[in-house]
C-alpha cells in the first residue's frame, strides 16, 4: 500500500533525525566501537581472539554478489571451532560478546537502506520490492554466514548446538545483558529450528541390541527417573516397555529427545509399578494385556536446542508407531512429575508466616488435626500450625506417619490441583510439565496420591503425580483452546479438587 506524501515525509524526516542522533552519540564516545551503547566490558588477554575473528568472520558479500561469492575453506570453520573449544569459560564470554557486537548487523547500512526504501514508495512495484529485498539482506548478521559454513563441517552442527547452550547460560546467569548476545541467540535458534525440523529427524526405537554407546547415553541423559544400573536399563527397554528417540543425521549416535513408555492394561497411577516392580527379564509380551501406553519420562538431551519443538512431535510420532504395533490400543496418557509444587507451597506458607495471618488453606478442623498429629510426632508444644506444616513438607517426615498422611491427603491433593490448574505465568500454566502437555492438547485427567514415594518425588511434589491423557480426537481442539485462549481442559476429578480449594482459600 502506497503512503501519502505527508506521512512519507514525516517518516523520512524522523528516520534521518534518529540516524543523526545515533551517529552523534557514537562520535561523543570515541573510545569504544560504533555500537558503543550496547557494549559490555570485555576481559582482555585472550591471545589471538581479535585476529581469528577478523580473519574468519568474513564481511557480508554485497547484494549484487551474494550468490556468486565462493565459500570459505572448511579449514576456517575447523579453526574457529578448535579455538573456541580451547577457551576457558570466562574467555568464551568475552569471545561471544565480541563476536555478537562487532560482527553482527551493519546498523548504519540498514538505516541508510531504510531511508532509500522510504524514497521508493512512489515508484513502481518492482523497484519497491527490490528495495525491500536489499533491506532484508542487509539485516543478516555477519556471523550468520559463518554459522552456515560451520554447519557443513564435520561435527559443526553439534558444535553450534553446544555454542547456543553457552549463550543461553550467559543470558540466564546475567553474565552479559547485552542486546547483541540476545540477537546472537535468536539467530542461532532460528537456524537450529530449520536444521532440526521434524521432517529431518529420524525416529529410533532403542532396544537392548542398540549400540552400547547409545544405551549409555540413554542412561546418562535420563533426568526424570534416574536409571540405577545396567539391569535397570535392560528392563526399561525390555518387555512391556518402549524407548524411543529422535536423532539427526548431522549428530550420529546422539539422541536429541528421549521418550520412555510403559505398556499396561490400564492407566498407571504410580511410578513404583513402572520403574521398580518388573516382570522377569525373560518374559514375553501378552498382547491381550496391552491396552494403554504410559509416557512416564521425556527428556531433552541438548540444552542448546531449548525452544526448538521436538518433544511434542516425538509423542505424536510414537502414538502412530504404537497404534501400528498394537491396533487395539485405546488409551494414551502421561504419568508426570510435578516439579515446583513443594517450592510453591513452602513460599505460600512462608508468606502467611511473614504477614502473621492465619492461612485459610486448611479448614479449622484440618489445622487442629495437623497440630495434634505433629505433637504426637514430638513437635514442641505451641508451635504454630503453619510452621509445623512447613517443617513437615520440607523434611518429608509426614510420610512416616499413617495418621499425618491421612490428614494431609485431602489438603495436599486440592492444593496441588490448584497449583497445576490455577497458578499461571503470563496466562499459561506455571508448572512447565503441565504447560508442555496442555500445549500438546492433553487433558489434565487425574491427580494421584503417593504416586512417587522416592525421596526426590516427596521433596518435589509431596509424592503426588498427575496423568495428562491424550484423547486423540480432541488434542487439536484442546491445543488451540489452550494456546489461543489459555483454557485448561481438565477432568471432573481435577475440577472437583480445584473447587474444594476455592471454597477454602481466598487466593
Amino acid at each position: 500500500m502506497m503512503m501519502s506524501h505527508p506521512v512519507m515525509f514525516a517518516i523520512r524526516n524522523s528516520a534521518r533525525h534518529w540516524r543523526y542522533k545515533t551517529l552523534l552519540k557514537a562520535v561523543r564516545t570515541p573510545e569504544v566501537g560504533f555500537r558503543c551503547w550496547y557494549s559490555t566490558p570485555l576481559r582482555s588477554g585472550v591471545p589471538g581472539m581479535d585476529e581469528i575473528l577478523a580473519r574468519i568472520v568474513a564481511p557480508l558479500p554485497t547484494y549484487e554478489t551474494r550468490d556468486k561469492s565462493p565459500p570459505p575453506p572448511e579449514s576456517n570453520s575447523l579453526e574457529f571451532m578448535h579455538f573456541y573449544n580451547g577457551l576457558l569459560k570466562e574467555d568464551k564470554l568475552s569471545f561471544l560478546n565480541k563476536l555478537s557486537q562487532d560482527f553482527g548487523v551493519d546498523h548504519r547500512g540498514v538505516s541508510e537502506l531504510a531511508l532509500k526504501l522510504l524514497d521508493t514508495q512512489l515508484r513502481d512495484l518492482a523497484t519497491i520490492l527490490q528495495a525491500e529485498d536489499r533491506l532484508r539482506y542487509s539485516l543478516t548478521p555477519r556471523y550468520k554466514q559463518l554459522f552456515n559454513h560451520i554447519s557443513k563441517a564435520e561435527g559443526g552442527v553439534k558444535f553450534l548446538v553446544d555454542l547456543r547452550a553457552d549463550v543461553l547460560e550467559i543470558i540466564s546467569s546475567k553474565a552479559s545483558e547485552s542486546p547483541d548476545i540476545r540477537d546472537l541467540n535468536g539467530t542461532l535458534k532460528s537456524l537450529l529450528c530449520e536444521w532440526f525440523s521434524v521432517g529431518l529427524l529420524r525416529l529410533e526405537r532403542i532396544t537392548w541390541k542398540s549400540p552400547c554407546e547409545v544405551l549409555q547415553k540413554i542412561s546418562q541423559y535420563e533426568a526424570v527417573h534416574p536409571i540405577r544400573n545396567w539391569a535397570d536399563l535392560k528392563r526399561r527397554v525390555g518387555p512391556y516397555r518402549r524407548c524411543y528417540a529422535f536423532t539427526h543425521a548431522a549428530m550420529p549416535g546422539e539422541p536429541l529427545v528421549v521418550l520412555h513408555v510403559a505398556l499396561t492394561e490400564d492407566i498407571s497411577d504410580n511410578i513404583q509399578s513402572i520403574v521398580r516392580e518388573f516382570t522377569t527379564l525373560q518374559s514375553t509380551e501378552d498382547v491381550n494385556k496391552i491396552n494403554s501406553a504410559i509416557f512416564y519420562s521425556i527428556t531433552s538431551t541438548q540444552p542448546g536446542l531449548q525452544g526448538v519443538e521436538l518433544g511434542n512431535y516425538l509423542i505424536k510420532r510414537v502414538v502412530r508407531e504404537l497404534q501400528s504395533e498394537f491396533p487395539q490400543m485405546a488409551q494414551f496418557s502421561s504419568l508426570s512429575p510435578i516439579p515446583g509444587f513443594c517450592t510453591w507451597l513452602q513460599g505460600l506458607l512462608g508468606q502467611y508466616r511473614k504477614e502473621r495471618c492465619h492461612p485459610d488453606l486448611l479448614s479449622e478442623q484440618e489445622w487442629r488435626e495437623v497440630e495434634l498429629a505433629t505433637e504426637c510426632l514430638g513437635s514442641r508444644p505451641g508451635m504454630p500450625a503453619t510452621e509445623a506444616l512447613r517443617k513437615l513438607i520440607g523434611t518429608g517426615e509426614w510420610m512416616h506417619s499413617e495418621l499425618l498422611s491421612r490428614v494431609l491427603e485431602p489438603v495436599l491433593m486440592r492444593l496441588c490441583a490448584w497449583y497445576l490448574y490455577g497458578e499461571k505465568r503470563r496466562g499459561s500454566a506455571l508448572n512447565p510439565v503441565a504447560n508442555f502437555h496442555l500445549q500438546n492438547g492433553a487433558t489434565m485427567w487425574r491427580i494421584n496420591w503417593l504416586a512417587d514415594t522416592s525421596p526426590r518425588g516427596v521433596a518435589n511434589s509431596c509424592g503426588i503425580m498427575v496423568n495428562y491423557r491424550y484423547f486423540l480426537n480432541d488434542t487439536s481442539k484442546n491445543s488451540a483452546l489452550y494456546l489461543q485462549n489459555k483454557v485448561v481442559t481438565a477432568s471432573e476429578q481435577v475440577l472437583g479438587l480445584v473447587s474444594q480449594f476455592q471454597k477454602n482459600s481466598k487466593l
